[in-house]
């Protein structure tokens, strides 16, 4: 018979890959998870895992075992819901992933409105310059800049946005205002560390600064992995920056520049594990925000200066 504590204990080094991760995550000494583990696999007589420096990887027995204990895990935290009646109190823990400028200037203040509503929850925000794994379980609910394709993932267009080449009026004043793409040579950008950019679709200033557009590529004043720095260099005058307009239209001291001729559109989208969206609580989430971004369109296409916070919504 199958000992529920090791079927935890399983999942949670098969998710983590790494032992001193996955000891952390359960509350327990790294040798004790390893000699729990290894017990594990001598009660099943079955290698579950294959041991290196890089972690450890499932076998292909470790596989198999991997969908049924999902699949367990998945059973029992649904009967936790039902017996404790959380579905209807809606207390418990929600964790959102989300990247770091999105979560700062949109969710943040959203959640907070939500927060109020429903006190008997506690929000977790990952606001980050990264992906968050919702398949190694770092979180409930995930916003992403790509349409994730992992199986298994319940995956919905959650807004568009846009973005647009920002300078403060104080550089603007200092350097002049360029007014076609052919004067940024003589200007200084903001931007993203090439080779660290963790995705494509933050890839605004490659197609900018076509030589065949451009001429003489301009210089790379400051080069960051967060926007929000980013925001902050452009905001002290540092250089030009593709901003997202959530970002910058509020700022009075931004300017755009280059009107049409700088404007890219991008999309976030939502996903959940699917035995995670089948919470009342998650649900609650994943739809508030649907409907508070939806009231929000014009805020998030540069359209209006203003964040709408749903007061109607549950």
């Amino acid at each position: 018979m199958l000992d529920w504590q090791d079927i935890q204990l399983f999942l949670e080094v098969a998710r983590c890959q790494r032992l001193t991760e996955a000891a952390r995550r359960l509350g327990l000494d790294h040798s004790t998870l390893s000699r729990r583990t290894r017990r594990f696999e001598e009660k099943l007589n079955t290698q579950l895992f294959e041991r290196s420096t890089h972690g450890y990887r499932l076998t292909e027995a470790g596989q198999r075992l991997l969908a049924h204990a999902e699949e367990m895990s998945r059973h029992a935290l649904e009967a936790v819901e039902g017996l404790s009646d959380q579905n209807r109190r809606l207390s418990g823990q929600i964790r959102l992933g989300v990247t770091e400028g999105f979560g700062t200037w949109v969710v943040a203040p959203l959640l907070a409105a939500f927060g109020d509503r429903h006190p008997g929850l506690t929000l977790d925000l990952l606001a980050l310059p990264r992906v968050v794994n919702l398949s190694r379980h770092e979180a409930d609910l995930a916003i992403t800049i790509e349409r994730p394709a992992s199986p298994g993932l319940v995956v919905s267009r959650l807004c568009d946005y846009r973005l647009r080449l920002y300078a403060s009026r104080d550089y603007l004043a200092r350097r002049g205002r360029p007014e076609r793409l052919g004067e940024l040579g003589r200007h200084r950008l903001i931007g993203y560390v090439d080779d660290l950019i963790f995705s494509d679709q933050l890839s605004y200033l490659e197609p900018l600064l076509d030589p065949a557009r451009v001429g003489q590529p301009p210089q790379m004043a400051i080069r960051s992995t967060s926007v929000t720095t980013q925001y902050t260099a452009c905001l002290h005058g540092a250089g030009l920056a593709v901003l997202p307009c959530f970002m910058a239209e509020p700022a009075p001291t931004l300017a755009p520049v280059l009107g049409e001729e700088v404007m890219v559109d991008r999309q976030f989208w939502i996903t959940a594990r699917q035995e995670q969206r089948q919470l009342a609580r998650v649900r609650l989430l994943w739809d508030y925000l649907r409907e508070a971004l939806v009231l929000n369109r014009g805020f998030l296409m540069g359209e209006s200066a203003g964040l709408i916070i749903p007061e109607a919504l549950p």
